[in-house]
């Protein structure tokens, strides 16, 4: 029987974001179907006309998540039974829309959308423009650690590593963000010309931390 040695390595790397993805949320109740699926699709028409104006393209605002359905309510009747009530159907619309990590993008953004006729939830993420590379060298440093490791209990067991057997590695998805604020509504107020048409953001993202393993299976040498 052959003999073996399994050893998981761990890599770690730490990335500075470079990347804002702003992700809105917009939902809305209305008593017809039709009506509600018109009035999603004016405020969407709305926030890519406002996206336009701050020098991106249409098509970089983004649909995450769309859906109607009905929305009812419960109640309690005169015979203490209870009921529930239709109330309409409701939209849900999730979108996003990246751009390069700078405080004053995001503060000329942010003061668009105040000014916009639609008040959006919105949260703020930093992450990278090329994730993949990450992976690649994060994946690089376990498989080393798993090397490094293996040859240390090689030498002091008087044996030597041979051919790698295999490798095995879960691959998940591995989310590159930091999240300095969370989910905010901005509402809707008139411009003033007395302040430059921007908000100032003094925001300063944490560097982001990520790990991950892999398990390597070597045969063993005398």
């Amino acid at each position: 029987m052959e003999r073996t040695i399994r050893v998981t390595g761990k890599g770690k790397i730490t990335v500075k974001p470079d990347t804002i993805r702003l992700r809105l949320s917009m939902e809305g109740i209305y008593p017809e179907y039709d009506e509600t699926l018109q009035k999603s699709s004016e405020i969407v028409e709305l926030l890519k006309d406002l996206v336009e104006k701050q020098g991106y393209e249409r098509k970089e605002l983004k649909t995450l998540y769309f859906n109607i359905d009905t929305e009812y309510e419960s109640y309690q009747a005169k015979d203490k039974s209870w009921k529930r009530r239709f109330q309409g159907y409701k939209y849900v619309h999730r979108m996003k829309i990246e751009f390069p990590a700078d405080n004053q993008r995001l503060g000329k953004m942010l003061y668009a959308l105040a000014h916009c006729p639609v008040s959006p939830e919105f949260s703020i993420e930093y992450t990278v423009s090329d994730p993949e590379a990450s992976k690649n060298e994060l994946l690089g440093k376990a498989v080393k650690d798993s090397l490094k490791k293996a040859s240390v209990l090689v030498e002091a067991s008087d044996v030597k590593l041979g051919k790698i057997i295999n490798i095995d590695y879960s691959w998940g998805e591995i989310d590159f963000v930091s999240k300095p604020l969370q989910e905010m509504s901005l509402r809707c107020c008139e411009p003033d010309e007395s302040y430059s048409a921007s908000y100032d953001m003094d925001i300063e993202p944490d560097d982001i931390d990520i790990t991950d393993t892999v398990t390597v299976v070597w045969a063993l040498e005398d």
